[in-house]
């Protein structure tokens, strides 16, 4: 059951990971199920532990450009790691890591300096794309990868290999229908899929320069198509992430975020299996065959966060323990939402977005079936700012994160959550977050 949020919340910075990097500092990842954090960075990552808050290892001499983005492979045991990178230099790589000694990362921290002097192999190089590489994403299962470009296209590869030693990538689709760099690439998590008959397959979200977000599904075998385009912000869609724990048995919701300065939630309006989708083709001119009728699905816009940054915002992230969202970016500032239990209209922050991304230029939007306005959202509120964070730096990327570290009750290592975020002045800085419920 997820935690409740708090009405209101301080953040405290803890020590900060070390050694600091002292470059630029993409992104921070961690680790599905173990005390790891994968910090990209120059043409290398850096995986920190979470219980040390040091190096564990590093990814290096894989890549001839920085390394923008990377994802771990889920379901492989603990003594196995694998991430693939996502490179300004147009590839991929795929890279192993394994201590065939050890059965459990966590029973044994006495081996960490141990685990330091093993080396990540680069196993494939997946290439063909033809600009930088921007982000990479896992399914689910790990079936399959997708990849996103500056060249504007979205390409999902499959592991083909017989078994998880075999590394065999196909591409089993390239996708084109962006018109411009895609930012964000990211895979729907499996709950609340099973049992929902269309909705149930694997499904991508990709996020555009073009102010677009593109939904794909695979509607035949190796057959790829875009089902829905969610428009409304007036600037680069910079990231969208897929709510990671949905309440209320709901199909989950998608969240975006942009350069107009807002952060927008978005809600499938499923449709009973036996009815037949209306006006399929809509108001969709200009959009590709590619979309379907059959697979056409109704995305709404239900909610417009408060407004709490002053520019681009880079990144956010949805908790799945309390369904809390942070958000920061080019302004340096930390910003922490709540949403409400009770329903309502979350008609506080609509206008003051969209006078705020009114000034930014966009291109015209396309309809999908939706209005603008958000129907019967619950509302959201800003419950914490955090200016600075980084100095005078930019902040690339926020996440939450599982604490393991000693400054954290050993009965709340691996429950309790904190903020990771990661900027410009290459330093990846942890944060508590103390709740102030009244």
């Amino acid at each position: 059951m997820a935690a409740v949020p708090p009405n209101s919340i301080k953040l405290v910075l803890l020590p900060p990971f070390q050694p600091d990097l002292y470059h630029r500092a993409w992104q921070s990842i961690p680790h599905p199920t173990l005390p790891l954090l994968a910090t990209t960075h120059q043409k290398s990552v850096t995986v920190f532990s979470l219980t040390t808050l040091s190096a564990h290892s590093a990814l290096t001499q894989g890549h001839d450009r920085s390394v923008r983005s990377t994802t771990w492979k889920p379901n492989l045991p603990p003594q196995k790691l694998c991430l693939v990178t996502g490179s300004f230099d147009s590839t991929a790589g795929l890279w192993r890591w394994s201590d065939d000694d050890k059965t459990n990362e966590d029973e044994d921290n006495s081996d960490e300096d141990n685990e330091r002097d093993k080396d990540w192999e680069l196993i494939v190089v997946l290439d063909g794309q033809d600009s930088e590489i921007k982000c990479v994403s896992f399914s689910p299962t790990g079936q399959f990868l997708a990849t996103c470009s500056r060249d504007k296209s979205v390409w999902i590869w499959e592991d083909v290999g017989a078994n998880e030693s075999d590394d065999e990538w196909e591409t089993v689709a390239v996708l084109n229908e962006h018109e411009g760099d895609v930012k964000a690439v990211a895979w729907c998590p499996e709950t609340n899929r099973t049992g929902r008959g269309r909705y149930s397959s694997d499904v991508l979200a990709s996020a555009s320069y073009d102010s677009t977000v593109r939904i794909w599904r695979e509607e035949e075998e190796q057959e790829w198509v875009c089902v829905a385009v969610l428009e409304g912000h007036k600037g680069t869609v910079w990231g969208v992430q897929w709510e990671p724990r949905p309440r209320d048995n709901r199909f989950p919701r998608i969240m975006t975020w942009s350069a107009d300065r807002t952060i927008r939630i978005w809600t499938l309006k499923e449709e009973k299996e036996e009815e037949a989708p209306q006006h399929a083709w809509g108001s969709l001119g200009g959009i590709p065959n590619t979309m379907r009728r059959s697979l056409k699905e109704e995305w709404e816009c239900t909610a417009v966060l408060p407004t709490a940054h002053t520019r681009d915002i880079y990144s956010a992230t949805w908790s799945p323990e309390t369904g809390m969202v942070a958000s920061t970016g080019s302004d340096g500032i930390i910003a922490i939402y709540r949403e409400d239990e009770e329903g309502g209209v979350n008609g506080a922050t609509q206008t003051e977005g969209d006078e705020a991304a009114a000034e930014l230029d966009g291109d015209v939007p396309m309809t999908n079936g939706h209005t603008e306005e958000p129907h019967g959202s619950r509302t959201w509120k800003l419950i914490a700012t955090k200016p600075n964070a980084h100095g005078p730096y930019e902040v690339n990327h926020i996440t939450w994160c599982k604490r393991y570290d000693q400054g954290c009750p050993p009965e709340r290592r691996g429950i309790e959550e904190m903020l990771v975020t990661t900027g410009d002045d290459g330093i990846v800085r942890p944060w508590q977050i103390i709740s102030e419920s009244s």
